[in-house]
């Protein structure tokens, strides 16, 4: 599949560089993504880096990178965000949520999302010490409904 537009950054561990990969991801927002897919592909975002910043580098030096991949292509856009935390099963973390969003819940809440707005979602060990959070928003009328 041909791709449309690719970029990717890297910025350390600080909730506070969410500002500058949400102005990076801007790049992405014209057609032939519809503004509702591209609002729920910078929500997706925005909650996967959240997630490596507070959980997968938690205890990791706030100089830890964290990299970022986007790829347009013809149907589909695919984001991967690489950490250097600990492994995580994620399937067996979202077979254990409830089928709705516990508002009141400690965790998993943006997950929840992610898992129902991502055509595709998975976390994978892909070294001896990183990992990647892969997402697959497909935007060519296959839509997931939230």
């Amino acid at each position: 599949m041909s791709v449309i537009r690719k970029a990717s950054l890297k910025v350390n561990t600080d909730l506070n560089a969410l500002v500058q990969v949400l102005t990076w991801f801007d790049q992405f927002h014209h057609p032939p993504l519809s503004e509702q897919i591209w609002l729920q592909c910078q929500l997706i975002l925005a909650e996967g880096f959240t997630n490596a910043v507070r959980h997968a580098h938690k205890n990791l030096p706030s100089d830890t990178v964290i990299e970022i991949e986007s790829t347009l292509f013809l149907k589909y856009l695919e984001i991967k965000i690489w950490d250097y935390g600990q492994p995580f099963d994620l399937a067996t973390f979202l077979s254990t949520l409830p089928s709705e969003i516990d508002q009141n819940a400690e965790g998993g809440r943006g997950l929840h999302l992610m898992k129902k707005m991502a055509n595709e979602l998975s976390y994978l060990r892909i070294a001896p010490d990183r990992n990647c959070l892969r997402l697959v928003k497909q935007y060519d009328g296959v839509q997931k409904n939230i």
